[in-house]
């Protein structure tokens, strides 16, 4: 018998039982389709990532007050710093720095932002000339802040979607009084409309110059500083370049952290593999339960099938035909396990993705290579043991039974 007759013959028997092999095959169902959801989930966020990251501008390399000895990840604002972040800092930068090409300094906090008798409470972006340029946020009507604005602290602001939405409805806001954060402001632009990120909406902040936000919050230091490097290959060298130029800024101390985009991806990247990890072990039980179930039904099946075996054998079939007949039929249970599970997964992903559309899960070719290698291995794992015991079985004692 042919390895095409084998699987008909185990596809055979299994339709015979639908019930049966359905409920046999759950186990795997439920697994594989939780490694399809995961896959590519984390295969989404991946480029979820990597698309935000490249949002945000390109080479760009990221200074925070405070040192932090460990790479990656966002440290936390230092409150008793040697020296804070200021707007020399950027100043030194500009002048002294040669692997890089635009510096910019952000102070951020939240108020209430007003228009007549509307209001609205948002975030508050305090910056210089270099930002829409650095973080590839281009102004869509009017100006962005200059450097003007920014040395003699000019109360004037640019304003995102969401606000110009809010505030204004159909109303052209450029040349409109506002009043933010309890001061009385300009509006000189709208920024181009850049949606959600992060659980943030992009369109919902107002811009208003780096001088003006330090009086405003009451702060001496930046947020921080970011350094759009002159290309993807100088990344490290200006790393190197604005440690030092930063050291003879603050006296030789090195109180403050310096981390690239790179460093964001990869610590997200590391976490997003543990995660997957963690959750492929959980979806690991459910393929044990779905392998145990076929084990246990194979059994059954080769106790039913214990006369036919006797006569097979009689009539000169080899035990490893035997043995094949019974793999086979349990990799076949397994595969359909598998093929529906990876159906259900498909059409979930699908409906996801025409649900929320901005965030994508992506259905990479290798997923469907590791649906059919689970279904496959575990077929084989599970399906060992009852072959086995029907390759073996004593022919004369096979047609004895009843």
């Amino acid at each position: 018998m042919g390895a095409f007759e084998f699987f008909k013959t185990a596809l055979q028997s299994a339709l015979l039982n639908k019930w049966r092999t359905f409920l046999t095959t759950l186990g795997i169902v439920i697994g594989v389709y939780s490694v399809v959801i995961l896959v590519s989930l984390g295969e989404g966020a991946k480029m979820y990532f990597v698309d935000l990251f490249t949002g945000m501008g390109s080479n760009l390399l990221i200074i925070f007050p405070g040192k932090k000895d460990t790479k990656g990840g966002t440290p936390h604002p230092v409150i008793n710093t040697v020296r804070k972040l200021s707007l020399s800092d950027i100043e030194f930068l500009k002048k002294r720095g040669r692997t890089f090409d635009s510096v910019n300094g952000i102070i951020m906090g939240g108020g209430t932002t007003k228009y007549m008798n509307r209001q609205r409470d948002l975030m508050i972006v305090g910056t210089n000339e270099t930002f829409s340029h650095i973080h590839n946020i281009p102004v869509e009507r009017g100006t962005f802040i200059s450097s003007e604005d920014v040395s003699n602290r000019k109360k004037v602001a640019v304003i995102g979607h969401t606000v110009l939405k809010e505030l204004f409805y159909s109303e052209n806001p450029l040349g409109k009084q506002i009043t933010v954060a309890g001061g009385r402001f300009t509006v000189i632009g709208i920024m181009q409309s850049k949606g959600q990120s992060l659980g943030i909406d992009m369109d919902d902040i107002v811009y208003i110059p780096l001088t003006v936000a330090m009086d405003i919050f009451n702060q001496e230091g930046l947020t921080r500083i970011t350094v759009k490097a002159n290309s993807a290959s100088n990344i490290e060298a200006s790393i190197e370049e604005i440690r030092d130029l930063m050291k003879k800024a603050h006296n030789g101390n090195e109180d403050f952290t310096i981390i690239s985009q790179k460093d964001m991806l990869t610590t997200f990247e590391k976490i997003a593999a543990t995660m997957q990890l963690v959750v492929l072990g959980i979806a690991s039980i459910s393929l044990l339960v779905g392998g145990i179930g076929i084990m246990n039904i194979m059994l059954v099946t080769v106790k039913e099938k214990t006369r036919e075996i006797g006569i097979r054998i009689a009539v000169g079939a080899r035990r490893i035909d035997i043995l094949i007949q019974f793999l086979i039929e349990s990799v076949t249970i397994s595969l359909l396990g598998g093929l529906i599970g990876l159906l259900l997964g498909l059409i979930t992903i699908i409906t996801f993705n025409s649900i929320v559309p901005d965030f994508q899960v992506r259905i990479t070719p290798w997923i469907f290579m590791l649906s059919f290698s689970f279904s496959v291995v575990v077929g084989v794992i599970f399906g060992v043991f009852p072959a086995k015991r029907a390759a073996n079985m004593n022919p004369i004692d096979a047609l004895r039974y009843e």
